[in-house]
């Protein structure tokens, strides 16, 4: 696994949308909000982010078993924009992250966040948001042991 580091992140101008339901709907989720976008020519600014807002491994077990995790998802955007529905364009704060990254298939994440929440406690650091999830390059065309995540956790 990369190393672990404090990153200063920018703020982030995005077009996204916040639901309630099991993980399994961040790829549906992720396909809306980019059809919106291109259906209305917002220009695509970088690559997609989940936000996790159930930020330990058992509030994630816990929510996804019972169909109830608040899932958020979102895609940069070069300009403001405005949304529809439960669409909507908006600013991610920027601030103090822990960083880190994940290889390899999204199943096979959990020794990443288990490693990258002993730092944030070693360190005596507290988990400030949602986390967020980068996803750096596209499942569908590289192999799953390619996969590379992002990790983003806002910490006080």
């Amino acid at each position: 696994m990369p190393g672990i580091e404090i990153v200063e992140a920018p703020g982030q101008r995005v077009l996204g949308v916040r639901r309630k339901g099991g993980y399994r709907l961040i790829p549906q989720l992720l396909m809306e909000v980019y059809e919106y976008a291109v259906n209305r020519e917002i220009p695509i600014a970088g690559p997609p982010v989940f936000l996790c807002h159930e930020t330990s491994p058992e509030a994630v077990k816990e929510a996804d078993c019972r169909g109830d995790a608040d899932i958020e998802v979102a895609w940069p955007v070069s300009r403001p924009a405005a949304g529809s529905g439960d669409i909507r364009g908006y600013e991610l704060p920027g601030g103090k992250m822990v960083h880190t990254v994940h290889k390899g298939p999204y199943e096979n994440c959990e020794p990443t966040y288990l490693a990258l929440f002993a730092w944030i406690g070693e360190h005596n650091l507290r988990i400030s948001g949602p986390i967020r999830e980068v996803y750096l390059n596209d499942p569908g065309t590289v192999r799953p042991e390619e996969i590379v995540t992002g990790i983003f956790v806002p910490v006080e």
